[in-house]
């Protein structure tokens, strides 16, 4: 690939415009002589910003709403719906699905996504291979780690783990899993700890999803975690129960969690919609507390989870979006709050992820996305648009900024 310099461009803790050198796919310093056949690619002042990270997306089973009947809005519904749905999956239906809300994430700013993949003896790997697919076809623009999980259980599911090591074999990045579906919880939690060493992959729980704080795995994992020494490689998703702990119990569980090395991932649009149906009067927000989880060390992100299905019956996969929800419910407003939430679908995604070479610096691989916006803060506090988007240096999508057409 030939050089590029990318001028006017705005970085986040920079007052001055700075010119940006990408070769061969990765940002370079500043060159000594003049590269033979660069290009130029004016940014225009615009604020640039590395690619964001969704570390918790289900490609395999979005936009199946209108196959679904909502009526209580609860979990159950939603895994029983899913399930319905599920048999009538295709290898074709799902890799047109997920195409559809790939195209919206690039469209969105967003560079890399875990995506997490049923895997059960109705399904098959029907949906991985569709998944693995879109991985190949659209690495022009976006990076896709495969996350394969039992949603239906594993220990009380004969033939789950079978296909799962199917899968692993096949291509899949890591292991999920979905302990309160299985009728043994903790054993699922050993099971897939074992699988993962095995396997030399990270794990990826769907854990503690609903408001009782005196029921909880996370000890479980905490304690796995130290003895299978997998310190940064184990993520929990939703963790809801953790909103309904006292200040003192959340510090002190908070405190376990980063000596750990476990990771918060909050889904706000899924987790709004889902949690504390059963109350009316003073309704739980029922989101993971990430502001204090951060503030004691532990690695947090924010995702979608998922996208027009019955768990999450909306979304256009923004992440900005996201993060601009989690602001709002939980009552974050400083500039140093909203550049807080933006790590949390960035850097802080990204070392999650384990990404290598995330960045704007020289030798990071030059993913990045442009806003029309004059600081970082104002991305997430306005729900900024992206302008274009750039993958290895090169451009993946360009959006015209709207006009206003005057009498």
């Amino acid at each position: 690939m030939s050089a590029v310099q990318f001028i006017h461009a705005r970085l986040a803790h920079s007052d001055r415009l700075q010119t940006l050198w990408v070769q061969d796919g990765r940002f370079i310093s500043s060159p000594e002589k003049a590269i033979p056949g660069c290009s130029t690619v004016d940014l225009g002042g615009n604020l640039v910003l590395s690619g964001l990270v969704e570390t918790h997306l289900h490609l395999d089973k979005a936009c199946i709403l209108s196959r679904c009947q909502l009526h209580k809005g609860t979990l159950g519904e939603a895994i029983e719906q899913t399930r319905l749905a599920k048999a009538t999956f295709s290898e074709e239906d799902v890799y047109q699905r997920g195409a559809k809300v790939l195209e919206q994430a690039i469209l969105q700013g967003t560079s890399w996504i875990r995506t997490h993949i049923e895997i059960d003896p109705q399904i098959g790997l029907t949906g991985f291979k569709a998944i693995k697919r879109l991985k190949a076809d659209y690495a022009w623009a976006i990076d896709l780690s495969l996350c394969v999980f039992p949603q239906e259980g594993l220990l009380n599911n004969p033939g789950t783990e079978a296909l799962l090591e199917d899968a692993l074999a096949s291509g899949a990045d890591l292991l999920g899993g979905c302990p309160y579906t299985d009728s043994d919880p903790c054993g699922q939690i050993d099971r897939l700890f074992a699988l993962a060493a095995r396997w030399q992959v990270d794990l990826d729980f769907h854990l503690d999803f609903d408001l009782q704080a005196d029921s909880s795995n996370m000890d479980y994992v905490i304690a796995a975690t130290e003895r299978w020494q997998m310190a940064g490689r184990v993520t929990l998703g939703h963790a809801t129960r953790l909103s309904a702990l006292a200040e003192p119990q959340l510090i002190a569980l908070a405190h376990r969690l980063a000596k750990a090395g476990v990771q918060i991932t909050a889904l706000p649009a899924t987790d709004l919609f889902l949690t504390g149906r059963d109350q009316f009067q003073l309704k739980p927000r029922g989101v993971a507390p990430l502001a204090t989880l951060d503030r004691c060390g532990v690695t947090c992100s924010l995702s979608s989870n998922n996208i027009g299905n019955p768990f999450t019956p909306y979304g256009d996969a923004s992440l900005v979006r996201q993060a601009n929800l989690f602001a709002n419910v939980t009552q974050l407003a400083t500039s140093a709050e909203m550049l807080r939430c933006l790590a949390w679908i960035s850097s802080q995604s990204a070392k999650m992820l384990r990404l290598k070479n995330y960045g704007l610096t020289p030798g990071c691989q030059a993913d990045f996305v442009v806003f029309a916006s004059a600081q970082a803060c104002e991305v997430v506090r306005e729900i900024a648009v992206p302008l274009m988007g750039f993958k290895r240096g090169r451009q993946t999508f360009h959006r015209p900024a709207a006009q206003l057409l005057r009498d």
